[in-house]
């Protein structure tokens, strides 16, 4: 009787589509059941394959059990409770857990629930649902347990959690937490919750202990174990049975409950383990333990004779009693095994110890003896069970009915059933099936087949135990030679096809046809309808040709089914054949074939079907039109449903639904402007019916080409003509309005349809008017309408997160907060999202300071912190350049084992290009490649632009190199970066291919990479390459400003050309860019340059006219221009004219004649000039030329002093023009000590040399000439102490940049280079760029402890001033008067040759220099003449044996 209770399950033939359903109503056709001729065959397949029934037993429920008691439905889900469920009045009764899980196993005729929990439960009180006209306030933990509602609570939640969609999840039900909860309560949560879904209560279980509040509990393990047990989730079980506290698992109730997870699948051995471990642990073994363990030993073996005793006696020799719940599980064993002896035993037992029987075990009893053919007995104990005050349910008169049913007595049996109808108890499958089994038996086939429709007749599902019945009574028939008619074998056909039973109903129908019985109409479309269902094309059609040579004629039902199973397996061929047979045998009218083959979803054959239709005048049916296009629209074939609506209209007219399809099809298309243009003449002629799916799919395609202003139009027509929106219709018009910027008539919009009635689910609509209200900075009409919302009902965690990002975006940290605020006071509880918002809100403030006490905060209110806030933090500190703070939350991080994401490396390595980090940016890609990112091309150009930043050029090229073994393809920025590495390197040709390359590949440059490139080549003296690309430029329209002007102007400056200057300066006009002084500035200056000091002044004299108010600049200029000339006298006369003018001098004048003092070619000179400084009032130059330069260092640092702050970079160009001076008329010591207190006042770099540990080097750029050899001059004297006392270390190569720019006309590098080539130093160009001097570092040690030129590295001033000046400019180099003639000789004949042999040519008189150069270039040429010849014999070797091979 158990085994017949598990058996449901009716499969329904229905028609799949909805279409279905319209042609019900419509059709003359009956659909027919297999029950009878009159009802339907048609079934799901897709229903019988995919979703299979599942047992339900009604009767579970005690209002379902007694319905004469009138008891009501319980608050619990699937109520356990015996006699009667719950009360929701206030009750003194406590829940006895135990009990209650022992009555759910107990009518099962399974075990109790091992959950042993006899904690107090707070009882019910009133309804969650009742407004409170109080402020809700939260409850303490005490009064929260004594609270009497703690059932609604969980019913609440339960409900919620049950009622999620499987995209859902349930922390957005328990995060809101708006109702307070115990630990207890939770429990019953999780436990009715997994009543339903196990899944859905074990995410509960799972949220809980991701809870910082929630502290883990016995009894909540032991429940969430009870659920995995019942789901038959035997392996989570263990995993969580394992994984638990052990202050939290070695209790009794949870022992109890992880051995009944194993009891459920009959795993003795392992319940028996368990057992054992508990008395290890000192965790003593309980009553429902060792029910447990009977429960197992049970169902791992068969119910031999003598076990149920055994058991028993186990049991006691534990100490322990057995009691009723022990009894039931022994004698339902019993009764399942038909074991009526040992069953009787067990109930002697019981009442011999005194333990009271219960219904559930005088059921098993009736049912034991039932099955063991003792009706009478069984029908003494009902008896029995009613005198003792039980109330006998349905389990009860089932198990009587069978008892008498099964030694075939009919009349006791429908005695028993009419007791049972007049007690409320309707006849369930179960009885049935009994009854059906009985008559059967009986050979009464035809009663038993009665029985039979009568069941499906009174609502009634037949399962697959009714159908065994049926098989059985057809058996029973023949056997008896009794033959069976047409409705007999149709019926049986249809029980079986319902079941889903093809070979058994195809079996029947076999031996129907064999039994010489013609199938009937029916009996064909049962069997054409389950062949079709279960793919047996070939079978089917076979069956359809019979069908048709029968004369039967299939229904449009049947054809619908038969062309959908067709249609899956593509056959058009037989489609083809089926339509053709619908028109000409059927006499379908198109109209009728064309709704068929929609229902079978062949669209193509109706579109078809459809065209004929309409050209045979038949009217045009919408739902098939719209099945039709909705087929094209979902397969992307818009183009299909176009050319259907065109010719639709061309042969039914213009009328509402084609037009308003065309319009539809056409957005589905995505042809947006034939849409509207479509729209445009619907509207003009009126031939629309105003519906909203048309204006839905118009609107949406602009919201998706973001057409929003067309989308508008569409709109205000829609209100005009007063079409009602429908819900969605209103969504998109709310995000319409939010994305044009105006959120207030998208608020009017929600309004509305509030008003109407339409409320939206979608919070993502508040959220997005919240997010406009935030860019248009109308924060306060965000939160009022998160107000608005609060008086309603509770407002969605997203949509406060919204109005907090919102004061986040504009910066308002303490409205921010005042959201959060609430969030934790009222709920839901805050999220990352929410923090993340707090973050943003300081940083778009600029308040990075304090983020640091905001996360302090934040943990200290138990909030974890999130890796998105992390980089959030990590990306505003980048943002603002601080590479300390950056690395520091970096390495936290990674600490807190967050891993780095490709963004994160990104944002890290180009912060730290940009702080010029080259080991941190390198150490930093090098982790990103071992943990397995690939630096994409934004990090490589990243990397491109600091090495190029620092002129690193060899491993800017090694980078590019990279970017095309990674297969990457540059980019813009790629390019623009190279080119300036080009033209840094002073390689501006190279630069020039790869622009061209660039516009090859349609990239345009940058103005700032035109700029360099003509920069480049202007600084190189290529006028003609520089004129080209500034020509280019403008041709293009670009808008030039000042500076490609100016870099033009000191172009033509450089080179003399002061009549292209002045035609640059009408361009610069003409292109409206007014010259300012600095142009006038570069203009005298290129005067000056090119000998035309006069043109100069006359510069200097229209600047006059103009009124402006002058600066000393063009003043400085035109004296410049003199001074450059040689005609000093006059460039005395324009100092004094100038301070007549009222135009006092200033730095730029005196560092002009300190200059030109220090390239005078005779000390008087240089005199003079100073003197006319001292008269204009600075006499500080001419005293240290003069006087003990000693005495005037508090003089020159308070020069210095004043100078500093002053534009223009006037103390370094004072300190530079004085250094010259000063080395030029030996006053060297003098020059020293200037220099070291210029980097004292820090206008010359702290670290222009160093001398540290494994770290020699020397930077002299911005130097000029003069300090350049101050400055290196003292280097090598250190670096010649630190080589006799060993400390510091050297590293292996010493590197001296010099740079490649000229300051006034004078190359540094080619100054330094003379200085050093003449010593014989071991300092050699750079190979791989320019502007660089290196050194080995033991060549350069040896050098200076051995070389005479080092002997004595000491500066020191002259004893007196010296004649003439001991410098000499020569081709942009500053040397020694002495060595230009025999430099002039030597890198003329012989050209740039290494330092030791300039050195060594250079001591030599000039007749013997003569006889060593030419001795030289003689060897030089034999040493030719001796490679051409042995490359002559080479080559003639190799012809020869080329011969030879030949």
């Amino acid at each position: 009787m158990g085994t017949a209770a598990a058996c449901t399950g009716l499969l329904i033939f229905a028609s799949p589509s909805s279409s279905a359903t319209r042609f019900d109503s419509t059709s003359k056709t009956q659909f027919v059941s297999c029950s009878s001729s009159t009802s339907s065959f048609a079934t799901d397949a897709d229903q019988a394959d995919d979703d299979p029934p599942k047992f339900t037993y009604t009767r579970a429920s005690p209002s379902v059990r007694w319905p004469h008691l009138k008891l009501p439905e319980s608050l619990t889900p699937r109520s356990q409770f015996l006699v009667a469920p719950p009360s929701l009045s206030p009750a003194t009764d406590k829940p006895n857990f135990e009990h209650v899980e022992g009555e759910e196993e107990r009518r099962s005729l399974d075990t109790v629930e091992p959950l042993d929990v006899n904690e107090e439960e707070p009882l019910l009180q009133d309804g969650l649902d009742r407004p409170s006209r109080n402020k809700i306030k939260k409850m303490n933990k005490l009064a929260l347990k004594r609270a009497k509602d703690w059932r609604e609570r969980v019913k609440f939640y339960t409900d919620r959690i049950l009622a999620l969609k499987p995209e859902e999840f349930v922390a957005d039900v328990l995060d809101e937490r708006p109702v307070q909860m115990t630990p207890t309560d939770f429990c019953f949560v999780v436990k009715w919750v997994g009543q339903c879904n196990w899944q859905r209560a074990l995410e509960v279980y799972e949220w809980l202990n991701l809870r910082h509040w929630y502290s883990p509990n016995a009894r909540m393990l032991a429940t969430i174990l009870s659920v995995l047990g019942k789901a038959n989730q035997e392996a989570l079980a263990v995993e969580i049975f394992t994984r638990a506290e052990n202050s939290v698992g070695d209790t009794v109730q949870v022992y109890n409950a992880m051995m009944g997870v194993y009891a459920r699948n009959g795993r003795f051995a392992k319940v028996q383990e368990l057992l054992d471990l508990m008395r290890e642990r000192g965790c003593e073994p309980d009553l429902v333990s060792f029910n447990t363990l009977v429960n197992a030993r049970l169902r791992s073996n068969s119910m031999v004779p003598g076990l149920a005793v055994e058991l028993l006696g186990e049991v006691r020799r534990s100490g322990l009693r057995p009691d009723i719940i022990t009894y039931n599980t022994l004698i339902s064993s019993c009764s399942r095994g038909s074991n009526l002896e040992e069953a009787t035993k067990v109930y002697d037992d019981m009442e011999a110890h005194n333990c009271q029987p219960d219904l559930w075990t005088y059921n098993a009893m009736i049912s034991v003896y039932g099955r063991c053919g003792q009706p009478r007995k069984a029908e003494q104990l009902f008896k029995e069970l009613e005198s003792k005050g039980f109330f006998p349910d349905a389990v009860t008169y089932n198990s009587l009915l069978y008892a008498f049913a099964r030694e075939g007595k009919v009349e006791k049996v429908k005695e028993i059933c009419e007791e049972m109808v007049k007690k409320g108890f309707g006849r369930d499958e179960m009885t049935y099936n009994t009854i059906i089994h009985m008559y059967g038996k009986q050979g009464r086939t035809d009663l038993a087949l009665q029985v039979y429709e009568d069941m499906k007749l009174l609502g009634r599902k037949p399962d697959a135990v009714t159908f065994t019945k049926a098989a059985n009574v057809m058996t029973q028939m023949l056997d008896a030679g009794i033959k069976p008619t047409l409705r007999t074998y149709s019926a049986l056909i249809c029980a079986y096809a319902k079941a889903g039973k093809r070979v058994e109903a195809e079996e029947t129908f076999n031996c129907m046809r064999r039994a010489g019985i013609k199938p009937d109409h029916l009996a064909y479309s049962v069997m054409l309808d389950i062949l079709f269902r279960f793919n047996e094309m070939k079978k089917a059609m076979a069956l359809y040709q019979e069908m048709l040579s029968g004369n039967f004629r299939p229904d449009r039902a049947l054809y619908e089914v038969m062309l959908r199973g067709l249609r899956k397996e593509n056959d058009v061929d037989n489609i083809d054949k089926l339509v053709k047979d619908m028109e000409e045998l059927c006499s379908m009218e198109p109209s009728v074939i064309c709704s068929a083959l929609v229902r079978g979803e062949c669209y193509d054959h109706a579109a078809t079907v459809l065209r004929l239709a309409i050209a045979s005048g038949n009217q045009l049916d919408r739902n098939d039109l719209l099945s039709i296009l909705s087929s094209y629209s979902s397969s992307g074939r818009h183009s299909e449903g176009l050319n259907l609506l065109e010719f639709l209209r061309e042969r039914a007219g213009s009328n509402a639904l084609i037009s308003e399809a065309l319009v539809v099809m056409l957005c589905k298309a995505g042809k947006l402007d034939a849409a509207l243009e479509e729209y445009s003449k619907t509207i003009a002629y009126g031939s629309f019916s105003r519906s909203n799916i048309f204006y839905e799919s118009l609107v949406q395609c602009c919201l998706d080409y973001e057409l929003f202003v067309e989308a508008s139009h569409v709109i205000t027509d829609m209100r005009f003509y007063c079409v009602a929106p429908s819900k969605r219709l209103y969504e998109i018009m709310v995000l319409i309005y939010c994305r044009m910027g105006f959120p207030e008539t998208a608020h009017c919009f929600v309004d509305e349809a509030e008003r109407k009635g339409i409320l939206f689910d979608d919070n993502s609509i508040y959220v997005s008017i919240i997010e406009a209200y935030g860019v248009v900075k109308l924060c306060q009409k965000a939160e009022s309408l998160v107000g608005g919302l609060r008086m309603r009902h509770s407002v969605d965690r997203k949509v406060w997160n919204a109005l907090i990002h919102a004061y986040a975006a504009n910066g308002c940290y303490e409205h921010a907060r005042a959201i959060f605020n609430t969030l934790m006071r009222d709920g839901p509880a805050p999220t990352m999202e929410s923090i993340n918002g707090l973050l943003q809100a300081l940083i778009t403030g600029g308040r990075l300071d304090e983020l640091y006490k905001l996360i302090e905060e934040l943990q200290d209110m138990g909030f974890k912190i999130s890796k998105s806030s992390i980089i959030l933090m990590l990306d505003a500190f980048a943002r603002d350049g601080n590479i300390f703070e950056v690395k520091k939350i970096y390495a936290g991080m990674k600490a807190a084992g967050y891993f780095p994401t490709m963004h994160l490396y990104r944002i890290m390595i180009g912060l730290l290009c940009k702080g010029k980090r080259v080991r941190d940016v390198e150490a930093m890609v090098s982790e990103m490649v071992d943990a397995g990112f690939k630096p994409d091309l934004s990090i490589w150009n990243s990397m491109l632009r600091l090495y190029t930043g620092i002129e690193d050029f060899k491993k800017t090229v090694q980078v590019y190199q990279k970017i095309q073994e990674a297969g990457l393809k540059p980019d813009e920025e790629t390019y623009n970066t190279l080119i300036v590495m080009y033209c840094r390197d002073r390689r501006a040709e190279e630069g020039l291919v790869l622009m061209h390359e660039m516009r090859r590949l349609s990239l345009e440059p940058k103005l700032s990479t035109y700029k360099s490139l003509i920069s480049s080549f202007a600084k190189q003296h290529h006028l003609e390459q520089a004129e080209e690309l500034f020509t280019e430029l403008r041709s293009k329209g670009y808008k030039l400003d000042r500076s490609f002007y100016h870099i033009m102007m000191k172009l033509y400056r450089d080179s003399a050309d002061h009549s292209k200057a002045e035609n640059l300066l009408l361009v610069m006009k003409e292109a409206g860019v007014e010259p300012t002084i600095a142009t006038m500035h570069l203009l005298m200056v290129s005067y000056g340059s090119s000998g035309h000091p006069q043109e100069s002044e006359r510069v200097l004299d229209n600047l006059k006219v103009t009124g402006m108010n002058l600066s000393t600049l063009p003043y400085s200029s035109v004296i410049d221009a003199y001074m450059k000339n040689g005609d000093y006298s006059a460039a005395i006369q324009k100092l004094d004219k100038m301070k007549s003018e009222g135009v006092e001098p200033d730095h730029r004048i005196w560092t002009c004649f300190i200059r030109a003092a220090s390239l005078s070619q005779h000390a008087c000179e240089a005199i003079n000039l100073l003197n006319a400084l001292k008269c204009a009032g600075f006499d500080l130059p001419i005293r240290l030329l003069t006087e003990k330069g000693k005495s005037l260092v508090s003089e020159v640092d308070l020069a210095l002093e004043k100078l500093h702050p002053l534009e223009d970079n006037a103390a370094l160009n004072f300190v530079n023009a004085l250094e010259d001076l000063l080395w030029a008329f030996e006053l060297r010591a003098t020059a020293s000590w200037v220099f070291q207190l210029a980097i004292k006042k820090s206008v010359y770099r702290q670290d222009v040399f160093r001398l540290a540990e494994k770290d020699w080097g020397a930077d002299f750029r911005k130097l000029s000439a003069g300090s350049a050899l101050v400055g290196l001059t003292l280097w090598l004297d250190n670096m010649q102490d630190a080589s006799l006392q060993g400390y510091p270390e050297s590293p292996k190569s010493v590197v001296l940049i010099t740079g490649t720019a000229e300051y006034n006309l004078v190359s540094l590098n080619s100054t330094l280079k003379a200085f050093l080539w003449e010593m014989g130093s071991p300092f050699l160009p750079c190979k791989t760029r320019t502007g660089l001097l290196v050194a080995k570092a033991h060549s350069l040690r040896m050098w200076l402890k051995e070389s005479p030129f080092c002997l004595d590295l000491e500066l020191r001033d002259a004893p007196s001033l010296p004649e003439f000046n001991s410098m000499q400019l020569i081709d942009g180099c500053f040397m020694r008067r002495g060595i230009v003639l025999a430099f002039k000789d030597i890198t003329g004949r012989l050209g740039v040759i290494s330092p030791k042999k300039f050195s060594r040519l250079a001591l030599l008189s000039d007749d013997r220099r003569d006889k060593a150069i030419q001795a030289d270039i003689e060897g030089a040429k034999e040493k030719q003449d001796k490679m051409k010849k042995v490359k002559l014999r080479r080559t003639e070797k190799e012809e020869k044996l080329q011969k030879k091979k030949c």
